[in-house]
């Protein structure tokens, strides 16, 4: 299992960024597929999940609104689009896999299974 995201970068407030999550070695629709992001100081937190099954999703109430995650299950990709970007979304986020743990627990708690991929920076500065 392996997961590799994309897509950080260093943009403007209020501007956007999509990261990409692509995943190899199992099947996108029998995962859960969750964001985290984690700032120095500031523990983890789970930005948003989706059940690649059904397409039910969870976010975290200071991205809703603003963030949007997707799946491309031809591409075996997962995205977050980031629009409205605020300097408190600066962080280093990682995509994560679970087989089992549903969307709202594996965005509360973290995935069960650890399948986690190496970070992308997003910086939100003027």
């Amino acid at each position: 299992v392996q997961l590799q995201a994309s897509g950080g970068g260093l943009v403007q407030p209020g501007g956007s960024l999509r990261l990409s999550c692509a995943v190899s070695g199992f099947t996108l629709d029998r995962y859960y597929i969750g964001w985290f992001r984690q700032s120095p100081g500031k523990e983890r937190e789970g930005v948003s999940c989706i059940s690649t099954h059904d397409g039910t999703t969870y976010y975290t109430d200071s991205v809703k609104g603003r963030f949007s995650i997707s799946t491309d299950k031809a591409k075996n990709t997962v995205y977050l689009q980031m629009n409205g970007l605020k300097p408190e979304d600066t962080a280093v986020y990682y995509c994560a896999a679970d087989r089992s743990v549903p969307t709202v627990t594996m965005c509360r708690y973290g995935p069960v299974d650890d399948y986690w991929g190496q970070g992308t920076q997003v910086t939100v500065s003027s």
